[in-house]
């Protein structure tokens, strides 16, 4: 069967939340592609976004909108191309309203997940929840012709066992797209042992169609991407534990957050980046990835003991940051989270005496904003880590503490046969997390 073919009826499920509403943003925007084909004109190209509340999918649809609006205006010298025999389309804006008119229609929104039933493609992007995965990926399979394929953006659960539990017989491949869909470039495959080939070759078509960056991740739970962050949050807590010894939790918390993202030159702190994608939705991780690894223990107490609070994290629909470890005002941090309190205490309360015990930045810091957009990046971070680990301030030791154990975690994933390769390893969290460097280096030797 051809690429165009196997598109023509694509259902997503969970199309109402943010990974979900992506998916359907770029799967629409490839249909309007694939339409423009002068083979394919006749062609009916079907997508269905499946979500449990109306009103998500109300939202969703103005989304699409308003993002390919964007992408419209991007392209309007080939949009005049696309649509030069309709002699009543003459304006940039007329053609431009026309091409949002056609990707729109290709677009279905129900809340009953029936929809789905006898689709070629069905992409899963509800909860990361085992039960309710194999649920409906089951139900629908059930009612289908035995011939759907079905891409999972699970960014943990073993797609085998999905495969198994649903009785999919290896029609499904992990397809793990990164926050947000429409902008990370990063791919995360994840083909089990009994994955069909001819899955395999479309998803890698799909990707590259796509234009991401496509990195192959063995069937380990977690896979690559949140095999290292979960770890990385594990090893942050326990150094918090630590210095909670001697100094406040908030302080703690504070200290290591500010260490993982300035001293190791890092977008977001280990556990900003935490609140970021939910202290709820970290905890599950781990416990889904936990029974995979029998000689680990994945529990973060100091997640638990949060959580148990109510403190969570996560984002608002409109992509504002909720509070977690941290207050947040406009986007920026002004409060850490005290659990014998049981609530927020101000930055300012504690940042000097912070700063004061972590010691100045290491000559040569830039921050990593600059550091991304510079060709010398290399050569400054040669320099840069030769003078943290030079340096006998507390927050360079910390860094460097952190930087190891970062590699080493790297080195484990290709150990345990999660990755193919450190280079891999590095690819997922340069392209996948925006770091600066990759974790396997030289820097920490």
């Amino acid at each position: 069967m051809e690429y165009s073919d196997k598109l023509k009826k694509v259902s997503i499920l969970g199309a109402g939340g943010k990974m979900g509403s992506g998916i359907l943003l770029l799967t629409a925007l490839e249909m309007a592609e694939l339409s423009m084909i002068q083979g394919n004109k006749r062609k009916e190209f079907n997508l269905i976004a499946i979500d449990v509340s109306a009103e998500n999918l109300k939202g969703v649809k103005q989304y699409i909108r308003e993002q390919t609006r964007k992408v419209a205006e991007k392209s309007i010298v080939r949009l005049r191309d696309v649509y030069k025999d309709r002699n009543d389309l003459v304006e940039n804006g007329e053609i431009i309203d026309q091409y949002i008119i056609d990707v729109m229609n290709f677009i279905q929104t129900t809340t009953s997940v029936e929809q789905a039933f006898g689709s070629s493609i069905v992409f899963e992007a509800v909860s990361e929840d085992p039960d309710l995965k194999m649920k409906l990926l089951s139900e629908v399979e059930k009612n289908s012709d035995g011939n759907t394929w079905y891409l999972t953006n699970t960014s943990s659960i073993p797609i085998h066992s999905l495969d198994e539990g649903a009785s999919l017989g290896g029609r499904i491949i992990g397809f793990h797209f990164y926050n947000p869909p429409a902008v990370q470039r990063l791919v995360e495959l994840i083909p089990s042992g009994g994955t069909v080939e001819d899955l395999r070759d479309f998803s890698m078509e799909y990707a590259s169609r796509l234009r991401k960056t496509v990195v192959v991740s063995n069937d380990v739970a977690g896979f690559i991407g949140n095999g290292h962050f979960m770890r990385d949050i594990l090893f942050g807590a326990s150094e918090v534990e630590k210095l909670a010894k001697g100094m406040t939790l908030p302080q703690s918390i504070w200290m290591i957050n500010r260490v993982t993202q300035e001293f190791m030159i890092r977008p977001m702190g280990i556990f900003q980046l935490t609140d970021y994608v939910g202290l709820d939705v970290c905890q599950y991780i781990m416990k889904v990835m936990d029974p995979f690894m029998s000689d680990e223990d994945l529990h973060c107490d100091l997640i638990e003991r949060l959580t148990k609070q109510g403190v969570k994290g996560g984002q608002y629909p409109d992509g504002s940051q909720k509070n977690g470890f941290f207050q947040y005002e406009g986007g920026r941090i002004t409060g850490i989270y005290d659990l014998e309190m049981k609530t927020y205490v101000t930055l300012e309360e504690i940042e000097s005496d912070c700063d004061k015990a972590l010691g100045p930045l290491p000559r040569g810091h830039v921050p990593w904003k600059i550091l991304v957009r510079d060709r010398k990046k290399q050569d400054i971070l040669k320099e840069y880590f030769k003078q943290l680990s030079g340096s006998a301030n507390l927050g360079a030791q910390l860094a460097v503490d952190y930087g190891r154990n970062s590699c080493r975690i790297g080195k484990l994933l290709v150990e345990k046969k999660v990755a193919k390769s450190t280079n891999d390893v590095n690819t997922v969290l340069l392209t996948g997390f925006f770091h600066a460097y990759g974790p396997v280096n030289d820097y920490f030797n």
